[in-house]
């Protein structure tokens, strides 16, 4: 993808376009989840490294800067940053740190850089904690316990679509529209943080 079509598929996103949001997923889940499944070795925490890659990409969106690095560089860095996290909790040691490891295209980053990437990463952590405090809350006294359920199996325990399905007694397409509904809410976060 050249630069010009990346920089037209971020603002679409920013502009909240659901459909160019589902092609970004579709384009890149694939080699996301082989990527992640190649130093895990466990399909479904790849597929939940995956999953929070999404999440984690949405919710940096506002400080993305398309100029700086291309998209499939800024998935494949918050991949490599999520399964570094799933080995540092299981005790193990990724075998190559994220700044060598020779398959994350634009893998180095200046200090400073680093340094406003957490200053925004903890505006972002802040204004996230509130969009779920309220979420939650709203679903709450919505009676919509059935929601809360599903995404606290999909995004705390990190439990697939598929084990929730069985656990809640739900079909798979209810636990896709739970998921899709939490999804909405950190998107409509992410813009709101760029256009407040």
């Amino acid at each position: 993808m050249n630069a010009s079509a990346e920089k037209n598929l971020i603002v679409s996103i920013r502009n909240g376009e659901e459909s160019v949001w589902k092609h970004v997923i579709e384009t890149y889940e694939g080699r996301l989840q082989a990527f992640a499944y190649s130093r895990l070795n466990n399909k479904a925490m790849a597929e939940d490294v995956v999953q929070e890659t999404f999440i984690g990409f949405l919710t940096s969106l506002p400080n993305y800067d398309e100029e700086r690095t291309t998209l499939e560089s800024f998935l494949f860095r918050i991949a490599a940053y999520k399964i570094t996290d799933v080995l540092r909790k299981q005790g193990r040691r990724p075998s190559l740190t994220i700044e060598n490891d020779p398959t994350i295209p634009g893998r180095s980053r200046k200090a400073s850089s680093m340094a406003r990437s957490r200053e925004g990463a903890d505006r972002k952590k802040n204004h996230l904690l509130q969009t779920l405090s309220e979420t939650i809350q709203q679903w709450m006294n919505d009676s919509q316990y059935e929601r809360i359920k599903c995404c606290e199996l999909l995004f705390v325990r990190g439990w697939p679509n598929k084990k929730v399905s069985s656990e809640l007694n739900l079909t798979e397409q209810q636990v896709a529209n739970h998921k899709q509904a939490l999804l909405t809410k950190l998107k409509d976060h992410s813009i709101s943080e760029v256009n407040p």
